[in-house]
């Protein structure tokens, strides 16, 4: 019985045994064609394998934004402060990578056309310096965390000295404000002992016009007036030469000078006057780079930084005051000359100390 069902399921199968002779035949010439053509095709479409390597880490991407969701609403739930400072750390570390990335691509244009700094856009100049700012800053946390498990150290240093180790990515929007103003009362402190200095060197000035303009300028800084642009250009002259050229200063002014330009002033007076020329003349070349753009193409957050880097504490003014204050800051610069930036670095406090709104 068994081996009469396989001899008929072989027989269904090849078709030949238990149908008619014509029909068997057919079937018999179906086959044969099908082996002299081959087999036939699947339905089914075969990728090459770039496209299934393409799926594979769309895959892995997908369900790794899948796990990191999980991840994030996690902490979220059960560690909410931690959360907060996870947060903070990984979009700062996206922004200074954008950063990163965005400086290294204007380096490569430089470099491709034979483009100097002070040819770029304002935009472009100001990114440059400020991203070189924030790798200095960064390198004193890669040096120190060079010793091996020193890492451990250094995160616990960054959490509690976020203000002095980490640059402004890795600061919450409070410590933004925050420690724009500390840094602020930090400079405004020199801003009397330069004064002072300004009006012993009254007696030094030989032409006695100046020497009155000088005294008339002391005199409006003392009783809190805000001095016009004129009071300022009219004396440049001083600024160029003896006492109060960028040559002549003495070694207690460029310290002075220093902590009113956020810069260090521990150093040899030799490596401070370096310093401040050159702080100086990035300033004036970024004033420029802003004029021919015009104050009014910047937005809000541009124009509070532009200010904040030239002495203005704007995180507590109107961003219409700022652009006035930004454009006298302007029209003073825009008409020194080189010789005469001993002048714009004087002008961080001449210009900002009794400014509308800047009781802070």
């Amino acid at each position: 019985m068994a081996l009469s069902r396989v001899c008929w399921a072989r027989a269904a199968l090849w078709g030949s045994a238990v149908l008619p002779g014509p029909y068997a035949a057919r079937r018999l010439q179906f086959v044969r064609s099908g082996l002299a053509w081959g087999a036939p095709r699947s339905s089914k479409l075969h990728l090459s394998p770039k496209a299934d390597v393409k799926n594979l880490i769309s895959y892995v991407v997908t369900k790794t934004k899948v796990i990191n969701g999980k991840y994030h609403r996690f902490l979220g739930r059960h560690f909410p402060r931690f959360y907060v400072l996870y947060t903070i750390f990984m979009k700062g570390l996206q922004m200074l990578w954008a950063d990163a990335k965005k400086a290294r691509r204007i380096k490569t244009n430089m470099w491709k056309h034979n483009i100097k700094f002070h040819q770029l856009s304002y935009r472009e100049m100001e990114h440059l310096r400020q991203f070189r700012r924030d790798v200095t800053k960064c390198l004193f946390l890669g040096i120190i965390s060079i010793p091996p498990f020193a890492n451990y150290l250094v995160f616990l240093l960054m959490y509690l000295f976020p203000r002095q180790l980490l640059i402004r990515h890795f600061w919450t929007p409070k410590q933004q404000i925050d420690f724009l103003d500390i840094y602020h009362a930090l400079r405004k402190q020199s801003y009397p002992e330069i004064l002072c200095y300004l009006e012993r060197v009254v007696p030094l000035i030989s032409d006695a016009g100046l020497r009155w303009h000088m005294t008339e300028l002391c005199t409006k800084m003392q009783h809190g007036t805000h001095p016009a642009v004129h009071d300022i250009l009219a004396l440049r002259e001083c600024f160029s030469n003896h006492p109060l050229g960028m040559n002549q200063l003495h070694a207690l002014q460029m310290k002075a000078l220093s902590r009113a330009m956020l810069l260090t002033p521990h150093l040899p007076p030799v490596l401070l006057r370096h310093r401040l020329k050159t702080h100086t003349t990035v300033i004036h070349q970024l004033d420029k780079a802003l004029a021919k753009l015009g104050i009014s193409q910047l937005t809000a957050q541009e124009v509070k930084s532009a200010c904040y880097l030239r002495g203005l504490n704007s995180t507590h003014i109107a961003e219409e005051r700022c652009r006035t204050w930004l454009g006298e800051w302007l029209q003073i610069s825009c008409s020194l000359k080189e010789a005469e930036l001993s002048l714009l670095l004087h002008n961080v406090v001449l210009l900002s100390t009794n400014y509308i709104g800047t009781s802070r």
